[in-house]
């Protein structure tokens, strides 16, 4: 456990580092924040690839989807916990780099930071006060596939990360935008919102009834983490959604014009 801790809390904001300063000397057009934004993301894409790894050998390795046990269904969480950690100050660095030149107090950078990635920081916040102790701990010996299924969640990530990137380079006009776009809202859709019913009909297979009545049939606490789990889910991909939409209608009314 330890040994994991301590290789997680070197290797993000090592790679972190590596790749602002790389971003820094290759791309001398750049600005600090350009450099930070994408170093940030390439980093949260890098976690998602081995989060995803870790879960489809997790998942591929449990046969029964309750007593089978994986080691990395424990060991990869403790390698994600310096990844939270490091994610909230690479964050607020973002923002401190984007108003640095307005002269603010750190207060209030760190005020305006809270507020702009509230439900962000929230998301960290209970996967490390919440749904660590759930999984280190709560759940017993059971379960390692559910939290396969739940690592490879992150395999829209990249995505989501190279399409923030683009947005900073400003270049939301080209054709990789738009492929990107359809990419995350794809990946987004599977891998976050429709895992859930996947996990429950799992469920329902090995135990021989029908999806339906699985939320009858698991301990509350389970139903309660996969609602805390999903609803920020719901709300991204509604955010997605709504701003496909509008790429969309923008490309129609320039056809049309």
């Amino acid at each position: 456990m330890l040994l994991t801790l301590a290789s997680g809390a070197l290797f993000f904001p090592g790679l972190f580092a590596l790749s602002t300063w790389a971003l820094r000397r290759s791309r001398p057009g750049w600005t600090d924040n350009d450099c930070l934004t994408v170093g940030t993301r390439l980093v949260s894409s890098v976690q998602a690839v081995l989060a995803t790894w870790a879960g489809l050998i997790i998942i591929g390795s449990c046969s029964d989807v309750v007593t089978d046990r994986h080691w990395l269904a424990r060991e990869y969480v403790w390698f994600l916990i310096p990844y939270m950690i490091y994610d909230c100050y690479a964050m607020y660095l973002c923002e401190w780099c984007r108003t640095r030149d307005q002269k603010l107090r750190r207060a209030t950078i760190f005020r305006n930071f809270l507020i702009e990635n509230r439900l962000m920081v929230t998301h960290h916040a209970v996967i490390l006060f919440v749904l660590v102790p759930v999984s280190q701990k709560l759940r017993g010996e059971l379960g390692d596939f559910f939290v396969g299924c739940i690592f490879t969640a992150e395999l829209s990530t990249p995505f989501v990360s190279l399409g923030r990137v683009l947005i900073q380079l400003k270049q939301q006009h080209t054709l990789l935008y738009k492929v990107n776009g359809i990419l995350t809202l794809t990946t987004f859709l599977f891998c976050r919102i429709l895992l859930f019913p996947y996990m429950y009909w799992s469920y329902g297979q090995y135990k021989g009834i029908s999806i339906l009545r699985v939320p009858f049939n698991i301990p509350m606490h389970c139903n309660v983490a996969n609602a805390i789990l999903i609803s920020p889910q719901l709300y991204w991909f509604s955010l997605l959604c709504k701003k496909a939409a509008r790429l969309f209608d923008t490309a129609k009314a320039k056809k049309n014009g």
